[in-house]
């Protein structure tokens, strides 16, 4: 959703409110004190008064809205500026946009990337699941080849970091050192976080995964000779979020330290 739609959809404080309830509570408000559902509203507060614990509530206790003194709309508009910048968005550019301080902008996005953070999610990934590696970080100076060529993947002294993502749902990432790589480690991270049972894996060549058809259905691809299959296999999702993560990292803070 992009800011003119946020707008669209949410131009009052209590279309705001509706939509929270709806997605919070579904129609049945819930007290977050007690967990009691016999409540009394109060519309003009936009509250509930909980007859159980004899406390009232709104539907942003418990959440990154809660005692803002903010309209909820703002937020609705920096959500949709947070999530939707392929590049992350700096304070002052988020502060511009909404018409706050430099200062609640940044308390604003720095909210919300905690709550991302502390999304729930089922213990395992399932179904269509991709992994891959990647290697992230500055590239140093002895990083040279003779031939004045830089050095890659395993042979730099970048941070190794392993990535599983559920096609259309969550991916789990894990930093993890080169010896880390090995197919029984390798195999032991894939039991940790992919439902075995019902999930097809979808990765590279790598010798150190040879032997995970063992246990799950597995398929390879070679995007040496094409990106995508003709049974549709390819690992083009993970792909993507590892440009969108590096090209973040160069875009906004265009160089990192040693």
């Amino acid at each position: 959703m992009n800011i003119l739609e946020a707008f669209k959809r949410f131009p009052t404080e209590e279309n705001c409110i509706t939509h929270l309830e709806k997605v919070r509570w579904n129609g049945e408000p819930t007290c977050p004190y007690c967990g009691s559902k016999i409540s009394t509203p109060l519309p003009k507060e936009r509250r509930h008064h909980c007859n159980t614990c004899n406390t009232s509530y709104s539907v942003t206790v418990g959440t990154v809205f809660h005692q803002t003194h903010l309209p909820l709309q703002k937020w609705f508009l920096a959500l949709s500026l947070v999530l939707s910048a392929k590049k992350s968005i700096s304070a002052r550019q988020l502060a511009q946009r909404i018409e706050v301080h430099r200062n609640t902008a940044w308390r604003i996005s720095m909210k919300i990337r905690d709550a991302m953070m502390q999304k729930q999610q089922r213990e395992l990934l399932a179904r269509v699941v991709e992994m891959d590696e990647a290697f992230i970080g500055p590239r140093k100076p002895r990083e040279m080849h003779p031939d004045d060529k830089f050095i890659n993947g395993r042979a730099s002294t970048k941070h190794l970091v392993v990535g599983m993502v559920e096609r259309n749902g969550y991916m789990v990432a894990k930093i993890a050192g080169k010896r880390d790589l090995s197919s029984r480690k390798l195999l032991r991270m894939i039991r940790n976080h992919i439902d075995t049972r019902s999930s097809l894996r979808f990765a590279d060549q790598y010798l150190g995964y040879s032997k995970v058809s063992r246990f799950i259905q597995h398929q390879t691809a070679n995007h040496s000779i094409w990106s995508v299959g003709e049974d549709g296999t390819d690992k083009n999702t993970i792909e993507c979020l590892w440009a969108l993560l590096m090209g973040g990292i160069t875009r906004q803070f265009h160089h990192l330290a040693l």
